[in-house]
C-alpha cells in the first residue's frame, strides 16, 4: 500500500478520525486517511476543527462495543456544543455487525460505512456532510439523547447513508493509498483479511468475511517500499496468518481448518504455490536491516515446513504470536478450536526445539461456558509448566450471534474476574523468571524514542529490586540519567514489555545493549 504524497485539488474539507481496536483496524484507518489525502481532504487532529469526524469502530467483545458507542456519542455531544454542522461517520466492525440496527439506535450518525467501502471514504465524507446540512436546513435533527449511554432515542426523521455489505470481500493492494499512523520504524503489513475458523466464541468471520489472501508479489512490493522509507520492523497481520495462501490454490475449499486436513492440503500444493513459507522467504531476501514479526498464527495450521522456514530466515524475529484460548480438552472442544491438548503440547515442543531462542506469546480465555474448577486448574498447571515468555488472559465475553453465547453453563462475571486474576498471578511468577534470565545477556534491540517521566513511573523503574546487585551505589547510580525506550525481538509493538536503555541512542535504529536488571515485565539495559 502506497503512502499518498500528491493530493488532487478538490473543495476544501477537513476530516478528523478516531480509530479503535486492533492493528488490522488501524490499517483500515490508514487506508481511509490515504484515500482522503489523495482527494485533497485535509486531516486534522482537533475534532472541533473538522467538517466531518469518522469513528472507526471495534466490535469484537462487549468492552470494545461499549468503547465504540461511547466514542460515537461523545463525538456527537462535542459537535452539538462547538460545531453543529459537522458530519459524523461510523465505520469498521460495529457497522458490519449491527448494520440493520445502528441507523435506528444512532440517529446522530450521518453515514455508516463498512469494510468494503474504506477506499471510497472520500465520496462518503461529502455525502455525510451534505446529509448533515440537509438535516439542519430542514430543522429535523434527532432529539437530544437523555443519557449518554442510552441507545433508545427516537428514530431519525431523515435516513442516514448506509453503505455496508453484509459479507465483506475487500482486500487492499499496493496501489491503495495509505497514510501510516505508526512511528517511522515499524509498520503493519496486512497479508490477508477474513477468517474461515468456526470458533464458537468468535464473531469475526461474520464481520470480516471469509479468508482472502493478498498476492505475494503485491505484499513484497509494499514491504520493499516500507523498508526504503526507513521501516525497521514489518509486522505481518491477518485474522489467521498461518492460513495465508491456501485460499489461492485451485479448487479452493474452506473445509481444511483441522490440523490433519490443513497439513494434507499444504502437502498437496504444487511446488510453486504461495504459502506463508514462500512469503517469509521472499521477505527475508529483501536487502536491508530489518525484522519480520509474525502475528496472529493459529495452532492448527503450523507445519514442520513453517518451523524450518523461520529457523532458516535470520530476519524473522524469534517471536511467535499463537493464541491457544485454553488447554483442557473439554474446553477446546466446546470452543471448537480444532486442536487437542496433546497436539498443543507437542506443537510447542516442536517449535521450541526447531527454533532456538523463540519467544512464545499466547492468550487464554477464562470463564468460558462450562469451565469447571478442574478445567481451570488444568489451565493454571499448563501456564506453570509451559512458561510462556509472553501471555495474556481474557475473560469470556458472551456475544450474540455465536454458538457459545447460547450455551448452558454461563459463568458469572465475579468468577471470571477471579480466574483472570489467579491466572495472571501465575504468569507473573513466570514473567519474573523470564525477565531474570535476561540479566547479564547482550541482545539486539530496536530503539523507539526517549523515555518520559511517565514511562519510567509506569514501569516502576524506581523499584528495580529484581536482578540488580544490592549495594550502596549500584541501584541508585543505575537509576540516574537519561533513558531510551526500546523493544527486543521478544516484544511486539503495543503488546509486550519494554526495555529501558540508559543513555542517548538514535531513535528508530537497532542497537546492542546489555541487560543489567528488570522489573516484573520490563528489562533495564545499558549500551554495549
Amino acid at each position: 500500500m502506497s503512502v499518498t504524497t500528491t493530493p488532487k485539488k478538490e473543495a476544501h474539507v477537513r476530516v478528523g478520525l478516531i480509530s479503535l481496536g486492533c492493528a488490522k483496524n488501524l490499517v483500515d484507518a490508514e487506508i481511509m486517511l490515504g484515500s482522503l489525502m489523495k482527494n485533497g481532504v485535509e486531516i486534522v487532529n482537533d475534532a472541533t476543527q473538522a467538517d466531518v469526524v469518522i469513528v472507526n469502530t471495534c466490535s469484537f467483545i462487549d468492552g470494545a462495543k461499549e468503547e465504540s458507542v461511547d466514542a460515537i456519542l461523545e463525538s456527537s455531544e462535542l459537535r452539538a456544543k462547538v460545531n453543529p454542522s459537522q458530519g459524523l461517520i461510523v465505520s469498521g466492525c460495529l457497522t458490519q455487525r449491527f448494520r440493520e440496527e445502528l441507523p435506528t439506535l444512532l440517529p446522530e450518525v450521518d453515514a455508516f460505512m463498512g469494510i468494503d467501502q474504506v477506499a471510497q471514504v472520500s465520496d462518503i465524507v461529502h455525502q455525510a456532510l451534505a446529509r448533515r446540512q440537509e438535516k439542519i436546513a430542514s430543522g429535523k435533527l434527532p432529539a437530544t439523547r437523555p443519557q449518554k449511554k442510552s441507545l433508545q432515542p427516537p428514530a431519525p426523521v431523515i435516513p442516514q447513508i448506509l453503505d455496508v455489505n453484509q459479507r465483506p470481500t475487500y482486500i487492499p493492494d499496493f496501489a491503495t493509498p495509505r497514510f501510516r499512523l505508526t512511528p517511522q520504524h515499524f509498520a503493519y503489513v496486512k497479508i490477508a483479511e477474513g477468517c474461515n475458523h468456526p470458533c464458537s466464541f468468535c464473531i469475526i468471520p461474520q464481520m470480516r468475511g471469509s479468508h482472502r489472501s493478498r498476492q505475494q508479489a503485491d505484499i513484497v512490493q509494499e514491504a520493499k517500499q516500507l523498508i526504503a522509507d526507513g521501516v525497521k520492523e514489518l509486522n505481518l497481520i491477518s485474522q489467521d496468518s498461518t492460513y495465508y495462501g491456501l485460499d489461492l490454490r485451485a479448487n479452493h475449499s474452506r473445509a481444511i481448518s483441522s490440523p490433519e486436513k490443513f497439513t494434507a492440503a499444504a502437502k498437496s500444493l504444487p511446488s510453486d504455490a504461495t504459502t506463508l513459507c514462500t512469503l517469509i522467504r521472499e521477505l527475508n531476501a529483501i536487502p536491508g536491516d530489518f525484522w519480520i514479526r509474525l502475528l496472529y498464527t493459529h495452532p492448527a495450521h503450523w507445519t514442520d515446513e513453517l518451523i524450518q522456514t523461520i529457523a532458516e530466515c535470520p530476519k524473522v524475529a524469534r517471536y511467535v504470536d499463537m493464541p491457544l484460548q485454553h488447554i483442557h480438552q473439554n474446553m477446546l472442544e466446546r470452543m471448537r478450536r480444532e486442536t487437542s491438548q496433546q497436539y498443543i503440547v507437542d506443537l510447542i515442543a516442536k517449535i521450541r526445539a526447531g527454533i532456538p531462542g523463540i519467544a512464545l506469546r499466547t492468550t487464554f480465555i477464562v470463564g468460558f461456558p462450562g469451565e469447571t474448577e478442574e478445567c481451570f486448574q488444568t489451565l493454571l498447571k499448563f501456564i506453570r509448566d509451559t512458561k510462556f515468555e509472553r501471555l495474556g488472559i481474557f475473560t469470556y465475553s458472551q456475544e450474540d450471534g455465536t454458538r457459545a453465547g447460547k450455551m448452558e453453563g454461563q459463568i458469572t462475571d465475579k468468577v471470571k474476574k477471579q480466574r483472570q486474576k489467579l491466572a495472571m498471578t501465575e504468569q507473573l511468577k513466570v514473567a519474573r523468571h523470564v525477565s531474570e534470565s535476561f540479566v547479564g545477556r547482550e541482545i539486539r534491540v530496536l530503539i523507539e524514542r526517549e523515555a518520559h517521566g511517565q514511562d519510567l513511573q509506569n514501569a516502576k523503574v524506581s523499584s528495580w529490586e529484581h536482578g540488580l546487585i544490592r549495594n550502596a551505589s549500584g541501584p541508585a547510580e543505575t537509576r540516574r540519567g537519561h533513558f531510551m525506550v526500546a523493544r527486543g525481538a521478544a516484544d511486539a509493538p503495543d503488546i509486550d514489555g519494554r526495555i529501558y536503555v540508559r543513555g542517548h541512542l538514535p531513535a528508530s535504529q537497532f542497537a546492542m545493549v546489555k541487560i543489567i536488571g528488570h522489573t516484573d515485565y520490563d528489562l533495564i539495559a545499558e549500551p554495549v
